[in-house]
This record gives C-alpha cells, sequence and structure tokens, in this order.
C-alpha cells in the first residue's frame, strides 16, 4: 500500500553552481547551432541540420569544450570538420559574464577556454541520418536507453498548470526568487553559487507544508560597512526572499530553517568545485519524485532521444493529468540506436486512473507519434530555446511565445478526453 503521510525531500542548486555553469554553456553552443541554422533557412520541420553532443568541464578559471557534432560552426579543412574555436570560446565567456562570474578563481574575461569540439562519427551519422519509410523519412533515435515523462496534480492548488511534485518546484522557486533578488541588486551580496533543499510534508496523500528548508548560498566577504557575514546575518539577509517563495504558511520555524550550515560560503562557483555537463539530471526532471532513464540533457540537439523523449513523455503525462484522466501519471519508452520506434511504451497512473492504462498505451501513439522526427517536428525543438531550461528545472515551466517549454503545453488534453467519451 503506497504511503500517504509521510515527508518527501528534493533540492536544486542555482544557475551559479557549477554544474549548472557546464550545462548552460552547453546548451548557450546549442542554441548558437541551431540560432544559425535559422538565420540561414535551413531550420524548418522538415529536416534537422545541427547535431551536437556537448559537454563542459569548469574549474578553477579553465573550461573545457568537448564533444562531437555536425553544422554551420563546422568547416572542412584538410578533409576534417573544425569548429569556430574563437566563437565557441566567446560563447561561453558570455554565459559566464551573464551569470555573474568576475571573481579572481573564477571569471568570464579570465578564465581559459579549451575547445575540443570535433565532427560526429559517421557511424552514429548513420544510424540517425534520416531512412525513407512509408509516409515520409524518419530519423533513428540518437541513442538508446529508457526515458521517463511525469506529472501529478497535488500541486495544483498552490501552484496552477505546474503538474508538479511540490518539493522540487518549490525548491527551484526559493533559488530563483534570490537569483532576481541578486541581479537586481536587492541582495547585492550574494554571490552566484546556491542550493536549496525542501522537505514538504503529505497528509492523505497531499503536501500541506514545508517542515524544512535547507539554503546554501555564496556571499561577499563582508557588507559594504566592512561587517564580516556570518550564517546568520546571511539568513536573517534572505529569510523573507524565502518565504515569499513558498505557498501562505509554508515557511518552517527558524530551527527549521537552515542557512550556509557548514559556516560561511564565500569561494564558491567552479573556483569551490569542479562542474559537470548533465551531473544534475534529478534537479533538471522531479526531484527524484520519479523514475529516471538515466540520460541527461544538455548539450544534445533534438534528435537525441535522451532529451526529445523525455520531453515528449512529460507531455503526454502532463497532459493526461490535465485533462482529468489521472491525478498521477508516469510514462516510460524505450530506444534503440538507429530504430524509429520506440521498443516500448509503458503508462502508469499509479491507482490514480480514470480509464484503463492500457487504452491509455494504445491511443497516444496514436495521437502523438513517438519517434524522432515527429517529437521534433511537433514539439518544434529545431529552435534555440535550450539554455533557458539550463537552471530551475526542466519541466514545471511556463510554455514561452516563441516556442521555449513547448512540452509544458496542454494543448492535447481535449483529444484525450474525446478519446476516452
Amino acid at each position: 500500500m503506497a504511503h500517504t503521510n509521510f515527508l518527501f525531500t528534493s533540492e536544486s542548486v542555482s544557475e551559479g553552481h557549477p554544474d549548472k555553469v557546464s550545462d548552460q554553456i552547453s546548451d548557450a553552443i546549442l542554441d548558437a547551432f541551431l540560432e544559425r541554422d535559422v538565420k540561414l533557412g535551413i531550420a524548418d520541420d522538415s529536416q534537422v541540420n545541427t547535431r551536437l553532443g556537448c559537454e563542459v568541464l569548469c574549474t578553477t578559471n579553465k573550461i573545457v569544450i568537448a564533444g562531437e557534432g555536425r553544422g554551420q560552426l563546422f568547416r572542412t579543412i584538410h578533409g576534417k570538420s573544425v569548429v569556430d574555436r574563437e566563437f565557441i570560446t566567446q560563447i561561453a565567456r558570455d554565459v559566464v559574464k551573464d551569470i555573474g562570474y568576475d571573481q579572481n578563481g573564477f571569471s568570464f574575461h579570465g578564465a581559459d577556454v579549451e575547445v575540443l569540439l570535433h565532427g560526429q562519427s559517421p557511424d552514429i551519422a548513420m544510424g540517425v541520418n534520416a531512412k525513407k519509410k512509408k509516409g515520409g523519412e524518419e530519423e533513428g533515435a540518437g541513442d538508446q536507453g529508457m526515458m521517463f515523462g511525469y506529472a501529478c496534480n497535488e500541486s495544483e492548488v498552490y501552484e496552477k498548470n505546474s503538474f508538479m511534485p511540490a518539493p522540487i518546484y518549490f525548491a527551484h522557486k526559493i533559488l530563483k526568487v534570490l537569483s532576481d533578488k541578486r541581479r537586481s541588486k536587492q541582495l547585492f551580496d550574494l554571490q552566484p553559487d546556491a542550493k536549496s533543499q525542501v522537505t514538504v510534508k503529505y497528509v492523505d496523500g497531499k503536501p500541506v507544508g514545508a517542515t524544512k528548508v535547507v539554503v546554501s548560498t555564496q556571499h561577499n566577504e563582508q557588507s559594504r560597512n566592512g561587517k564580516k557575514y556570518t550564517p546568520g546575518l546571511i539568513k536573517d539577509m534572505i529569510a523573507d526572499a524565502v518565504e515569499s517563495a513558498l505557498p501562505k504558511g509554508w515557511m518552517p520555524k527558524s530551527s527549521d530553517f537552515l542557512v550556509n550550515p557548514t559556516g560561511n560560503f564565500v569561494v564558491g562557483g567552479p573556483d569551490g568545485d569542479c562542474g559537470l555537463t548533465g551531473r544534475k539530471i534529478i534537479v533538471d526532471t522531479y526531484g527524484g519524485y520519479a523514475p529516471h532513464g538515466g540520460g541527461a540533457f544538455s548539450g544534445k540537439d533534438p534528435t537525441k532521444v535522451d532529451r526529445s523523449a523525455a520531453y515528449a513523455t512529460r507531455y503526454l503525462a502532463k497532459n493526461i493529468v490535465a485533462a482529468g484522466l489521472a491525478d498521477r501519471c508516469t510514462i516510460q519508452v524505450a530506444y534503440a540506436i538507429g530504430v524509429a520506434d520506440p521498443m516500448s511504451v509503458l503508462v502508469d497512473t499509479h491507482g490514480t486512473g480514470k480509464v484503463d492504462e492500457k487504452k491509455l498505451e494504445k491511443i497516444l501513439p496514436e495521437l502523438f507519434r513517438l519517434t524522432p522526427t515527429n517529437i521534433r517536428r511537433t514539439l518544434k525543438l529545431n529552435k534555440p530555446i535550450y539554455k533557458r531550461t539550463a537552471a530551475y528545472g526542466h519541466f514545471g515551466r511556463a510554455p514561452d511565445k516563441d516556442g521555449g517549454f513547448s512540452w509544458e503545453k496542454t494543448d492535447l488534453a481535449a483529444q484525450l478526453k474525446s478519446a476516452f467519451k
């Protein structure tokens, strides 16, 4: 029997966390490739020109960019595919500058940037390139693996249309509020690196409050009047901002609100800890509340099902819950490299379903084909919309007018309702 009364904890990290710095650089490079395609008129729904698998390492005044790909930022020299290293270097510096790093140990202008991107393996390209099939051409999946999508309605009373678990949603929101106040100079002594952790109490399966909140945030060593910062002073500084990010009445008592519990947090970011692309996959998704297939998102173009199929399964799960067909929904798909159609599709409504899960498994691929080509075209994933996803979660965000977070739309809900009338 499932627990109905329990505590659940999720964490988030800010855009200045070393791993998130790496994620944002990877996705900013992907956006640059896709933006070049758009300008040249070769990024339409019928094809995808860019292929990219971009990994970044950040440490003390060092950024290493590696991976493979193809696209307009590559050129052929002596038979080899060579990337525009100066352009890629500037992208990385611009990301670091936007985050706010200009410190002795990590600076947008002082960091050494090494670019090691190379052309895509022809063996991988052969499996992914579109093949003629009945009804048109289909790209093969960019890799094997399984992907999960999840949605629930537990937080709708607090945050409309998020369809997310409360712990991860509010862990993200706390850090986003702190970041906004840092950038607007309201909390000018905070620095970019930060982490949050929220423990939510559930009663009868519904979130009712936060029992513990932990925030670790980088800060200047001393205030402008020369007073040295202590964890207590930082706690007083951010308490109102943290409370504003939570539903009314959720802020725990002072002894259960922990701030910089190891002491001061002056040295941070990549100078304090090495960062790598793809190391915050649970932060990026559902905070541990749902299964994860293990594949990271950032730096990967939309032919790579690690990313696109995870977006598609979230889209389908969210629309099922939005349609009122279930209170919770997990969807799993699995792929083989080079093969367009998924190996399997599983729908689990965790005992909350109002319709037969087997019928959902049959109807979903009819309403939304789970091939890389159809996912890319339907969700319009050829656009430069990815850097914004690389901090504060890929899910639970409002769709943007330019096509960003298209997988958060609930425009399939009406069709799903109709299919079960």
